[in-house]
C-alpha cells in the first residue's frame, strides 16, 4: 500500500507543486464562480478534528468538500472520545479506516504529526501553535491573483512572530522572496525546522518602519493568539507600536496590499481605515482559503489533475 501524502507545513510541497497549487486554484475558483460542478470527490469523507475553535477553517472545508461531492464530518474535544482522553494514535487509526482525509486543527504540532504517523489516510494541518500553512496557501493566492507572481517580492509582516509569520519564512524560502519580520523584543520569529534562513529571505528586526519599507505586501495577526490569552494585557502593551496604520502602510509601495488572516482587533495590531480600506483584501483573502484547500485536497486524492 503507498504512503499517504500529508500536508503538515508549508515545507512539506515543492516549488513545482505549488505552481500546480495556485493554477489549480484558479481553475476551481472560475468553475465556482461560473456554477459549473465539478465532483470528483463523490462518495469520500474527511474527517475535520478541531481542538480550537474557529470560523474559517470550518467552513472553508466543509463547504469545499461539498462542492468537490464529498462530505465533511466535524469533530471536536465534547462530541468525540479526544476529550475523555483517547490517544491522537487511537484516534488516528479508527479516522483513517472510516474516512479518505483527515483535517486537524489543534495546538501542538507534535500531535499533528503523531496523527499523521498512524494514519492510512492523507492529514491536512488545519492550524497548529507552529503552523498554518493552509493561510500562507490562501495569501499566496491571493496575492498572485491581485498582483502576479510574488518571486522576488517583499513581504512585511508587523506584529508576533506566530505561526503564521513562520509559515510565511518557509514560503518565503521555496517560492523565492523576502520577508521582512518587525516584532517587539521578546516575540521575535524563530525557525523550528533546522533550516537556514539568508538575508535574500529573512530580514528580522524591531522596527515596523523598516519592515514596511518599499514592500509589496503589508500583513499581521492579533497580537494575542488562541492559547496565550493570560499574556494578553502584557502583549498589547509590548505591541503598543507595532499596529498597521495609515502612516505605515504609506511606507509601503504605494500599490502595497493589506492582509490579516482573520479574526482581527480595529484599533489593536490594525487600524481600520487600514483593514477598510482600498489595500485591504482581507475578504478575498478569507474566500479564497476555500478555493486553495480544495486544490489541495483534490492534489492529496488525486493527484496532479489538468481537467
Amino acid at each position: 500500500m503507498t504512503s499517504p501524502r500529508h500536508y503538515l507545513q508549508f515545507s512539506d510541497l515543492t516549488h513545482e507543486e505549488y505552481r500546480h497549487l495556485f493554477e489549480r486554484s484558479k481553475v476551481l475558483k472560475r468553475r465556482r464562480s461560473d456554477g459549473q460542478l465539478y465532483q470528483p470527490l463523490v462518495g469520500k469523507v474527511m474527517s475535520m478534528v478541531f481542538e480550537k475553535n474557529s470560523t474559517r477553517t470550518r467552513v472553508s472545508f466543509e463547504a469545499g468538500m461539498a462542492q468537490l461531492g464529498g462530505h465533511a464530518m466535524f469533530l471536536d474535544s465534547q462530541s468525540s472520545q479526544m476529550g475523555r482522553g483517547e490517544p491522537i494514535e487511537d484516534t488516528a487509526r479508527v479516522l483513517s479506516r472510516m474516512s479518505d482525509i483527515i483535517m486537524i486543527r489543534t495546538y501542538e504540532q507534535a500531535l499533528v504529526q503523531r496523527l499523521a504517523a498512524h494514519s492510512k489516510v492523507p492529514v491536512i494541518n488545519g492550524l497548529t501553535n507552529e503552523y498554518h500553512p493552509c493561510q500562507i496557501l490562501a495569501d499566496i493566492f491571493t496575492f498572485i491573483e491581485q498582483r502576479g507572481s510574488i518571486k522576488g517580492k517583499t513581504v512585511a509582516w508587523i506584529g508576533d512572530g506566530n505561526n503564521v509569520c513562520r509559515t510565511w519564512l518557509q514560503a518565503a524560502k521555496i517560492l523565492g522572496f523576502k520577508l521582512k519580520v518587525a516584532t517587539p523584543v521578546g516575540f521575535e520569529l524563530k525557525a523550528l525546522d533546522g533550516q537556514h534562513y539568508g538575508p535574500e529571505h529573512f530580514e528580522p528586526s524591531h522596527s515596523a518602519s523598516h519592515a514596511a519599507s518599499g514592500a509589496d505586501l503589508v500583513t499581521t495577526d492579533v497580537f494575542t493568539s488562541m492559547g496565550f490569552e493570560a499574556e494578553k494585557e502584557a502583549r498589547l502593551e509590548a505591541f503598543r507600536e507595532y499596529q498597521v496604520t495609515p502612516e505605515l502602510m504609506k511606507l509601503a509601495k504605494p500599490d502595497a496590499l493589506f492582509m490579516h488572516c482573520l479574526p482581527a482587533h480595529r484599533g489593536e495590531e490594525v487600524a481600520a481605515a487600514v483593514i477598510d480600506g482600498p489595500q485591504s483584501v482581507v475578504w478575498d483573502e478569507a474566500e479564497n482559503r476555500m478555493h486553495v484547500q480544495k486544490a489541495l485536497i483534490e492534489l492529496l486524492l488525486l493527484g496532479q489533475r489538468y481537467d
